[in-house]
C-alpha cells in the first residue's frame, strides 16, 4: 500500500499547486497585461465612468439607441441567457412583447424587418453590441425624438461601426454605449 499511496500524495500536491496557485497566478499576470488590467475597460463621460465597453446597458428612452435585451436585467455580478428553448411557450411570450413594444416605439418599420438580436437577449445577457442593422432601424425614431436628420445619425452610426476583426472574422459591430455618447455630444 504504500508503494502506491507516497506517490498518490505526491501527485496530488504537485498537481493543486499547478491547479490552484501557478495557473490562477498566471491568468492575473495575463490579465494585468490586457486593456483594463483585468478589471474591464471603463467608458467616461465628462469626467466620470458611465460603465464598462464589454458590459451592456439598459436604454429606454426614444432619444436613444435600444441596446439587446438581457435576461439578466445588464446585471454583471450574473450573467446568463434564459436557457429557454426556441419553442418554449414563456420564451415566446416574452419575444412577443420586446417585438409590439419596439414595434410601438418605431410605428414605421414592419414585424419582419427587426433584427433578431433586438428582440433576442445574447447568451451573457450583457452583450453591448449591435450589428449595424439593428442600429439603422432605429435611426427615424431617434431622428424624431432629438429633431435630428436621418443622414446626420447615418453618419453617426457608420462612424462607430467596427468592421470585422482582420476584415474576415465575425460581423460588423457597434458599441451602443459609445454610440450614445457620441450622440449626446452631438447637442
Amino acid at each position: 500500500m504504500k508503494k502506491y499511496l507516497l506517490p498518490a500524495v505526491r501527485l496530488t500536491v504537485v498537481m493543486i499547486v499547478l491547479v490552484a496557485v501557478m495557473y490562477p497566478l498566471l491568468i492575473v499576470a495575463v490579465a494585468k497585461m490586457a486593456s483594463g488590467k483585468g478589471d474591464g475597460v471603463t467608458v467616461s463621460h465628462n469626467g466620470r465612468v458611465v460603465g464598462f465597453a464589454n458590459v451592456g446597458q439598459k436604454f429606454t428612452e426614444d432619444k436613444y439607441f435600444n441596446s439587446r435585451p438581457s435576461t439578466v436585467d445588464y446585471n454583471a455580478a450574473g450573467s446568463g441567457g434564459s436557457n429557454k428553448a426556441a419553442a418554449n411557450a414563456d420564451y415566446l411570450k416574452t419575444v412577443q412583447e420586446r417585438i409590439d413594444t419596439f414595434l410601438a416605439h418605431n410605428p414605421g418599420v414592419k414585424k419582419e424587418q427587426i433584427p433578431a438580436e433586438l428582440v433576442t437577449a445574447s447568451a451573457s445577457g450583457l452583450d453591448p453590441h449591435l450589428s449595424p442593422e439593428a442600429a439603422y432601424i432605429q435611426i427615424a425614431r431617434i431622428a424624431g425624438a432629438r429633431g435630428m436628420t436621418i443622414p446626420q445619425l447615418t453618419a453617426l452610426v457608420d462612424k462607430h461601426t467596427k468592421g470585422p476583426l482582420l476584415g474576415m472574422f465575425g460581423p460588423a459591430t457597434i458599441n451602443v454605449l459609445e454610440l450614445n455618447l457620441a450622440l449626446d455630444n452631438l447637442k
